[in-house]
């Protein structure tokens, strides 16, 4: 069955609602997050360091099956090196330095040797700081907390991996704090734009980040956060918007694009729920991406850039070790998340409509931590997508083989923090 964009949004709308009034049901005492975790950069980030040079880190690597492929491989996905140092009380910085897929060889494809972060932090206060240099923007749940103990099932949630893109970091300014007496948090951040030029189709906006690397300063983009936390209760809003042309003006003319500060726009935003308690946990998220000028956009890179692109998951999991109290810190997560998301939700008139963008995904599996920074993780994904749209069939059968919208993954990792 298909449906136009505004039906699909429209189902993305009560998809979300349905969740938030099925958590409304509960009792606060019912719910609870994981742990925290402590790391060194925790410890620094705190002011708590016992050494002014800290080193830390997190990696994670496992073993996928693929139904659909009839393939396995083993990945270590990626491994990071943590390094912060403070320089007295009231200035410290924090660097990650990534390794994905274990190795980067010339000329093969996978692989990535990154910079994940590297920003300076200024405490201005007990309930203010700034930070300047390539930081991770408050978005999301995953984005700022995304260390791979700390959430379940082996891979990113598919929802804060493209609709909202998985360590989104970019280079600039953000001032971060809390009300006084009142049980808010807030963040503002002004960074470098995106660049629609590298829009890709079936990766959302995730292509089109600059991560650091000749980020343009022609176009530029403000972020926000506002936190409502309340016992182990946690609500938060968040959101972008940003130019996506760094070309100058004659340039851009040439191009048919808006250039300037947020010429040809993307805008996001995001909410989302985090509740816990009694060995039960629960976490919904929805967000949504909005780019007006995707008509624009295709007219000059043919990238098949949609106008809206929708994302939400809802997660709930249960600690089997919970009333065992000698366990400690041990916990024995089983758990199941329902994702949906569409990358071509609407699309402009010169675009194309891709049904394989339209997923839905049930994970479900168990998380055991011997240690809150150790985990071992095995789940199974099950997966459903719209069909291909022949259009869009570069090698059609018997060339390729037919695709299948029905299939699943099952992972087994460990996963770890320092």
């Amino acid at each position: 069955m298909h449906f136009c964009g505004t039906q699909q949004l429209e189902l993305m709308k009560r998809y979300t609602f349905t969740l938030l009034v099925l958590i409304s049901l509960f009792s606060p005492r019912l719910f609870a997050q994981q742990k925290p975790i402590t790391t060194s950069e925790d410890s620094l980030n705190n002011n708590i360091s016992k050494s002014s040079t800290t080193i830390g880190g997190y990696g994670n690597a496992f073993y996928q099956r693929n139904s659909r492929t009839q393939t396995a491989n083993l990945d270590l996905e990626r491994f990071v090196l943590f390094t912060g140092h403070k320089f007295n009380n009231k200035i410290s910085f924090f660097s990650e330095l990534e390794v994905e897929d274990a190795k980067v060889t010339g000329g093969e494809s996978g692989g990535e040797i990154a910079v994940e972060q590297a920003y300076l932090k200024f405490n201005l206060n007990a309930n203010q700081y700034i930070v300047a240099g390539l930081f991770l923007p408050r978005i999301g749940i995953l984005n700022e907390n995304h260390l791979p103990n700390t959430f379940n099932g082996n891979e990113r949630d598919y929802v804060e991996t493209f609709i909202i893109p998985s360590t989104w970091r970019e280079l600039g300014v953000g001032l971060y704090g809390s009300l006084n007496n009142l049980p808010i948090n807030y963040s503002v951040g002004l960074v470098n734009g995106l660049s629609s030029e590298m829009f890709t189709h079936g990766t959302g906006i995730r292509d089109g980040r600059f991560e650091g690397r000749n980020a343009s300063g022609n176009n530029l983009a403000v972020t926000a956060s506002l936190q409502f936390y309340q016992g182990d209760f946690k609500a938060q809003v968040s959101g972008y918007y940003g130019g996506t042309v760094g070309a100058n003006k004659r340039k851009a003319d040439s191009l048919g694009l808006q250039s300037g500060t947020f010429g040809t726009p993307v805008a996001m935003g995001e909410a989302d729920v985090q509740y816990a308690s009694n060995g039960f946990s629960v976490k919904v998220l929805g967000a949504l991406v909005s780019i007006p000028d995707a008509d624009k956009i295709n007219r000059a890179y043919a990238s098949n850039t949609p106008k809206t692109e929708y994302g939400a998951y809802a997660e709930v999991g249960y600690d089997l070790l919970h009333l065992a109290g000698s366990t400690k810190n041990k916990q024995l997560i089983v758990f199941v998340r329902d994702e949906k998301l569409n990358m071509n939700a609407s699309i402009p008139s010169n675009g194309v409509i891709d049904g394989t963008l339209d997923q839905n995904y049930v994970v479900a599996g168990l998380t055991y931590l011997p240690i809150r920074n150790v985990a071992i993780k095995g789940d199974v994904r099950i997966a459903h997508t719209g069909n291909q749209n022949p259009d869009l069939i570069i090698n059609p059968n018997p060339v390729a083989q037919p695709y299948q919208p029905n299939y699943n993954l099952v992972n087994l990792g460990i996963a770890l923090s320092f």
